[in-house]
């Protein structure tokens, strides 16, 4: 029998006292996220004022890209960390954790920072210019006010981490000057588009996030999210249709000494009593600015002293170690 994570170790969180609040509901909300980081890594997140009619918009461009003929989305295809299409066998996030599994059965349109950077090298590497496919026009103005909302989103929840931690609000932001991330529209198509799954295979094999902050929206579905927890091992991750589902990344978790988790999570592959269905999912990968590095607070804070590492070599091993072939 499947069970569902906890509201106590996965909360759902309401920004708005964030925003708005006075000092005791700004302390209640920090309390609250420190301890679902420490459990789980993964909050759910409502009052974050980004409008559903913006996603679903999303969702159907995105979708009318997803149906086209290969021959035609081949014209974007990209690489793991690039911009465009990545096609089905592109990718295989177990193997970031050192687990041979086959590729993910899914589809990926991914884009990224692009406004340019300073520095020639840097600029070559994690700023080239997005690629959006002219048989779909309307989602380019679609995605960059997603990703405006997300870059805002993403300063205020880590002004809330820092405080939850006792620290400066700027103590993460302060490493968004001028960030990276990235921005995936992963499509989940059933077995009539993917075959019937090898075994060990998913929609997303299991892994942990490398940057920051992941803020993700998501469908539920019965080959949907699940999460691992120490208390319940693998279990379905909680859904409301209102939330963006938060989870650590392996940097902030680097940077908070593991006191947060870097969120294990894995997405199941098409359900045998439902091989039809059909998900598709908008992941927003923070970043921080390039040559940020990243150090372990120390105790109390911290419970692991990591040696340093700057935050993009770290990124850049571990995109180039989920690629396939």
């Amino acid at each position: 029998m499947r069970t569902s994570v906890s509201e106590s170790r996965v909360p759902v969180i309401d920004l708005r006292p964030w925003l708005d609040g006075d000092e005791e509901a700004r302390t209640d909300l920090a309390r609250t996220v420190d301890q679902a980081l420490r459990s789980a890594g993964f909050l759910l997140v409502t009052g974050h004022g980004v409008e559903p009619g913006l996603r679903a918009g999303i969702r159907q461009a995105a979708r009318e890209f997803f149906l086209l003929p290969v021959e035609v989305k081949q014209a974007y295809a990209a690489k793991v960390g690039g911009r465009g299409w990545l096609g089905p066998g592109a990718e295989a996030n177990g193997y970031a954790e050192g687990t041979e599994t086959p590729p993910d059965l899914k589809e990926s349109l991914t884009f990224a920072t692009d406004e340019p950077f300073d520095d020639p090298v840097v600029n070559a590497e994690w700023y080239a210019p997005n690629v959006w496919p002219a048989e779909v026009p309307g989602l380019r103005t679609l995605c960059e006010q997603y990703l405006a909302r997300m870059a805002g989103l993403e300063k205020e929840l880590l002004s809330l981490l820092g405080y939850a931690l006792g620290l400066e609000r700027d103590f993460f932001s302060r490493h968004m000057d001028h960030p990276t991330y990235g921005f995936n529209i992963n499509w989940y198509p059933g077995t009539d588009v993917v075959g019937e799954p090898l075994p060990g295979q998913f929609r997303i094999g299991p892994h942990t996030d490398f940057g920051t902050l992941t803020i993700l929206d998501r469908q539920a579905g019965k080959g949907g999210l699940q999460v691992h927890t120490e208390a319940g091992g693998w279990e379905d991750a909680p859904y409301d249709p209102a939330a963006f589902t938060i989870n650590v990344g392996d940097l902030l978790a680097r940077w908070t000494g593991d006191r947060w988790r870097s969120g294990r999570h894995r997405v199941l592959p098409p359900p045998v009593d439902a091989p039809a269905e059909e998900l598709m999912s908008l992941v927003y990968f923070g970043e921080c600015t390039p040559g940020t590095l990243v150090e372990s607070l120390p105790a109390p804070v911290g419970r692991v002293a990591y040696p340093p590492v700057d935050s993009h070599a770290y990124l850049r091993e571990k995109l180039n170690s989920i690629t396939v072939g």
